[in-house]
């Protein structure tokens, strides 16, 4: 694994050994056990979308690590002038041991790692966002112990939660169950990739027959950054679409509920669910942390 750009770049053994790491280091912080990985190493964190958990848990994890970590704007940086990103990408190449990118097109991040000559870790995209797949996963196995045999379902916008959700959960060997309103399906690419596991992908309109039996359950907002001047609209061809009283009768008794934050209660999520399920969420905030020091840790340690 040289980079993290998306999640179809990683296979089942790839996945569980990052969780398994991730473990690792999450036991260690917690026993006070140092584990200075990237004594000496700089992160360049290039933030074109912002963020409360991508840069507090990169910056706080590259620190626990024994490294530094660098935030770097589009103000602050010439690509936000115009500069090709792959001069930047060699630029930088020059300066630093990685790169952590969240900006709105794959194709920046693809291009970083094409023409750059180190490890490129996408903080999110409009496509994807594998770091926040990586700390659901994870909390998803601390929760149920194992992937084998367990359902996942979301429910809402087909958006890149939904992309890389549908990727993971399936290489991981779990059944993923998606309902999203007409207009909102997940990328074409990854309803590709779902063909190739047959019988354990459902994608419907219906979000109670997408939660019948599940396991653990995922939701975002209805309208992401960048998609404000879509609220009213998207608010209503995502009404119904909410994790709710009648969608958790549905699932499993045990089943948990993960929400990648902000929440939007009493839009994607009842306030009620919310507060019910809200120790495995902040569990989920809290392993982005881990899963994406386990990531660094792969691509940066020398």
């Amino acid at each position: 694994m040289k980079h993290l750009l998306k999640m179809s770049d990683l296979s089942n053994a790839d996945i569980i050994d990052i969780l398994n790491l991730a473990d690792q280091l999450k036991y260690e912080l917690k026993h006070n056990i140092p584990h200075r990985h990237l004594e000496g190493k700089t992160l360049g964190m290039i933030f074109q979308k912002s963020s409360t958990r991508t840069r507090v848990s990169f910056e706080t994890g590259m620190y626990q690590l024994g490294g530094n970590a660098l935030f770097l704007s589009s103000r602050d940086l010439q690509i936000g002038r115009g500069e090709p990103v792959q001069d930047t990408a060699r630029v930088l190449s020059r300066y630093l041991d990685g790169i952590m990118i969240r900006t709105f097109e794959q194709k920046e991040v693809e291009d970083l790692s094409k023409f750059g000559n180190i490890p490129i870790i996408n903080g999110l995209t409009d496509y994807c966002h594998p770091c926040q797949v990586l700390a659901d996963l994870m909390t998803v196995r601390e929760y149920k112990g194992q992937f084998d045999g367990l359902k996942m379902c979301y429910i809402g916008d087909g958006n890149n939660m939904a992309n890389s959700l549908i990727v993971g959960g399936l290489t991981v060997g779990m059944e993923v169950a998606v309902a999203c309103p007409e207009g909102y399906h997940p990328d074409k690419t990854v309803l590709d990739f779902a063909k190739n596991y047959e019988g354990k992908f459902t994608l419907t309109d219906k979000p109670v027959e997408a939660a019948a039996n599940a396991d653990v359950l995922f939701t975002d907002v209805w309208a992401s950054m960048g998609q404000e001047g879509e609220a009213e609209i998207r608010r209503k061809a995502f009404a119904g679409y909410q994790i709710n009283d009648a969608v958790m009768a549905a699932a499993k008794r045990d089943a948990i509920v993960q929400h990648c934050l902000p929440a939007h209660r009493e839009e994607e999520i009842t306030a009620k669910v919310f507060e019910e399920h809200a120790e495995e969420i902040f569990d989920e905030a809290e392993n982005r942390l881990h899963a994406q020091k386990a990531v660094m840790v792969k691509l940066m340690k020398s």
